[in-house]
């Protein structure tokens, strides 16, 4: 096999395991319904519920980088996304049963091996982006998003015929683990990893993971990141009860404004990658902060709800490229790129963690819609860091190869 074509199927493995990644997250999400009502919870009862899965992801993160550098990405990967599918298929047959128990701890599983997984797939997508040479890595993002439509699709589907969550979910995470595999064979060898080089051992394992805490350019890298996550997920919990709550209209519309913000989302990550190759990092995130800014107080201030939906698909644009270009900042320094990358990672899960209770709060008293103003407060604080996602040097191209339509 060519070098090219290694490299593209080492790119088509990766951007499948992004899709996959977002499967399973929606095929468990679209059924938190049937969730509520098999485990007979109210609705402060559901959030400690989804709770327990983001604290084991974020407990797991900081994890993460040792884990790639003493087994490599492919092992990784494979290992990480049976934690995945197992955790959430025992959820999901839990749930079906009404164990709350049984329940928390499948989320528990799920949540460490998300969060593991989502930090080996991204330090393996960074390193097949420095090999080809050029931006890749918000189309892998985009795979992850249209994993979700996918199996939104597919999820509604099987509830509209009844398919208990119990059989539904393991299914699919079946056939979802088997595509895993299928994908990970495609990765870079481990010899070519470039954490596998000779490095100082003050730079690996558990020394350098706590380097990489201190190191000044990770954190802020953190920061962009941590505001992009807000932006993205406030938008995935509150958008369709903004919408409705706002505006008091039926609930297929504030399904129709949560579709709006992922298709923008999605289809900038797609054509992002030739603007950030032309313009750079700096500019393009400075632009995806404005819009965002732009499309939260569109969405929160103005009357008319189909004025506010345009809000939504500004919003959506700007929200898209903060993660995956800190991901491949933070890999800017092949060597250090795992543990780099676990401490941004970390940084960005934490706002799953502060997001929706904080929005939750300050929606008790002024609504959801116009809670999600507060939004607007870190991505301006990460608009006056964004220079530290600045390219540490310029990448030099291996190999040129097409890659995902690029």
């Amino acid at each position: 096999m060519t070098e090219a074509a290694r490299l593209r199927r080492a790119s088509t493995g990766v951007f499948v395991c992004f899709a996959l990644s977002g499967f399973n997250f929606a095929s468990w999400a679209a059924r938190l319904p049937a969730v509520q009502q098999g485990l007979g919870l109210q609705k402060d009862q559901m959030g400690l519920l989804l709770f327990s899965a983001a604290i084991a992801s974020v407990a797991a993160l900081p994890l993460s980088g040792i884990v790639v550098e003493k087994i490599g990405t492919r092992a990784t990967v494979g290992w990480a996304a049976g934690l995945n599918c197992a955790g959430l298929a025992v959820a999901g047959v839990s749930a079906g049963a009404g164990n709350v128990v049984g329940t928390v701890a499948g989320l528990v599983v799920y949540g460490v091996g998300t969060a593991t997984w989502d930090a080996a797939m991204n330090i393996e997508g960074a390193a097949v982006e420095q090999r080809l040479g050029r931006t890749v890595m918000p189309r892998y993002h985009a795979g992850f998003s249209l994993g979700t439509v996918v199996a939104a699709g597919l999820s509604a589907l099987l509830a509209a015929l009844h398919a208990p969550i119990g059989v539904h979910l393991p299914v699919v995470l079946a056939m979802s683990f088997v595509a895993v595999l299928w994908s990970i064979a495609g990765f870079l060898p481990r010899a070519e990893e470039p954490h596998r080089a000779a490095t100082e051992p003050a730079h690996r394992g558990a020394r350098g993971a706590l380097a990489a805490w201190g190191d000044a350019r990770t954190l802020l890298v953190g920061v962009v990141v941590l505001a992009a996550a807000l932006t993205e997920g406030s938008a995935n919990d509150w958008v369709s009860l903004a919408v409705v709550d706002g505006w008091h209209t039926p609930d297929w519309l504030g399904a129709l404004g949560l579709w709006l913000f992922v298709v923008s989302m999605t289809t900038m990550r797609w054509f992002a990658t030739a603007l950030l190759d032309r313009f750079g990092r700096v500019a393009i995130l400075r632009l995806c902060a404005a819009l965002s800014i732009v499309g939260l107080l569109v969405f929160g201030l103005v009357g008319p709800l189909s004025i506010a939906l345009v809000g939504v698909l500004i919003w959506g644009a700007g929200a898209a490229v903060g993660f995956p270009v800190g991901m491949s900042a933070a890999s800017d320094d092949p060597l250090r790129a795992a543990q780099r990358v676990a401490v941004v990672s970390t940084i960005g899960y934490s706002a799953f963690l502060a997001g929706p209770p904080v929005i939750g709060l300050i929606a008790q008293h002024v609504g959801y819609r116009h809670a999600l103003l507060f939004i607007c407060v870190p991505v301006v604080v990460g608009l006056f860091v964004v220079r530290a996602a600045a390219p540490l040097r310029k990448p030099e191209p291996a190999v040129v190869a097409p890659t995902l339509g690029a």
